[in-house]
């Protein structure tokens, strides 16, 4: 067994010659962070705004099924195309899209975003379903050259992920006669597996960065057996949509995930805010699997389950990575000023009032869903406010991204 490392935020060595082009697009991180972040701050009030206050907004599709799909092939799709054109270029050593590629790979993506305001269902599933085979095909490309075949599972999930959104638009066209929550849940589900992965390695990693002479060791059987009853779970509660035989297999995986979790020593991170956060997102990962054990039982409604997911594990990781690595690589320290700190806590706030919101009374229904709203998007502008300036300039040292 060997120490969990992955040198996935080295530097890379500078470039002989002067950067150029536009800071923005010399590396994926900026623009899809931009473009994500911005999304998030956005799409969730427009939503709440058309549900209680009858905002005269009216979406390609229902507002409900835009609501999910865009937090999910809207905005997190952006962030992990983000990380791994970005992590892609340390662990291959090749060169990612950038400048007129990298600009056209986000202008397809903001063209769907426009494209699901407007009236055309069909342009905006042409749009839509686009990006991801091209993202999942150039980051594929980039593995097999560089023999990188460890990470060649992320390029197959990228392609399932492809393939729900496909399933998505078919159903919302009723060209597919299938539930259309049942993608959605598919590409939450995807979601999950990848922030599986990637926890398991960095959150082990910046926990022993924190924390000099640190030793953590990754088991194998932890971790197969993790990602394994992950995925079987996660597939089961798409599946199924009620049954034992699913809410055992996701009690199995809450079980691991807690297993893992409690090997990475959180109580050392506490004076570390920018690692303290992914620890404490991915802790909501176990949580919702019960919760959504729990649905498969009859016992609860599934939103609380997927809110758990949507909002707890996907918010909390994605406001965590996006400050780390857009400090690492716009060359500043790795230590977060009180800003990001407050953003941190409010995207707990919005995941505890976003699931409350779903397992309490009717009546409490509206206040804990303007309590959510209110804390996520002011942590995402909080993110914005700060972190703009920084991903449209040069880093602080002058390199090459």
């Amino acid at each position: 067994m060997k120490p969990v490392s992955l040198p996935i935020y080295a530097d890379v060595k500078a470039a002989a010659e002067k950067p150029t082009g536009w800071p923005v697009l010399r590396l994926g991180f900026r623009p899809f962070y931009l473009g994500g972040t911005l999304l998030a701050a956005f799409v969730v009030p427009l939503w709440v705004a058309m549900l209680l206050g009858g905002l005269p907004l009216k979406p390609v599709l229902p507002s409900l099924w835009w609501h999910a799909h865009e937090m999910l092939f809207g905005f997190a799709v952006a962030i992990i195309i983000g990380f791994l054109l970005t992590a892609g270029k340390n662990w291959t050593g090749l060169a990612t899209p950038r400048g007129p590629v990298l600009g056209a790979l986000v202008m397809l993506w903001l063209a769907a975003r426009l494209a699901a305001l407007g009236n055309s269902v069909l342009l905006f599933a042409i749009l839509d379903v686009a990006l991801l085979p091209l993202v999942a095909l150039i980051f594929a490309s980039l593995l097999i050259r560089a023999r990188n075949y460890r990470n060649l599972p992320l390029a197959l999930i990228l392609m399932l992920l492809a393939a729900s959104n496909a399933l998505f638009h078919l159903a919302a066209s009723g060209r597919m006669d299938i539930a259309v929550m049942a993608p959605l849940y598919a590409g939450l589900a995807l979601i999950t597996l990848v922030e599986s992965i990637i926890a398991g390695r960095v959150i082990p990693a910046f926990t022993m960065a924190a924390s000099p002479g640190l030793r953590l060791v990754a088991s194998p059987v932890v971790e197969r057996l993790t990602l394994g009853l992950t995925a079987l779970a996660m597939m089961l509660w798409v599946v199924m949509p009620t049954g034992r035989v699913s809410a055992s297999v996701l009690l199995a995986a809450a079980v691991a995930h807690t297993w893992r979790f409690f090997g990475w020593r959180t109580w050392l991170t506490w004076g570390r805010p920018i690692v303290w956060v992914l620890h404490a997102a991915y802790a909501w990962i176990p949580v919702a699997l019960c919760l959504l054990a729990a649905s498969q039982l009859g016992w609860l409604s599934v939103t609380a389950g997927v809110h758990a997911l949507g909002v707890g594990a996907t918010g909390g990781l994605i406001i965590g990575m996006v400050t780390r690595t857009a400090r690492g690589h716009t060359g500043r320290s790795l230590v977060v000023s009180r800003a990001e700190v407050l953003a941190y806590a409010l995207v707990m706030v919005a995941a505890f009032s976003r699931v409350l919101a779903s397992l309490l009374s009717p009546q409490f229904y509206a206040a804990f869903l303007v309590l959510a709203t209110a804390t996520w998007t002011l942590a995402f502008l909080i993110y914005l406010w700060k972190y703009t300036p920084w991903l449209l300039q040069t880093r602080l040292d002058g390199k090459d991204d």
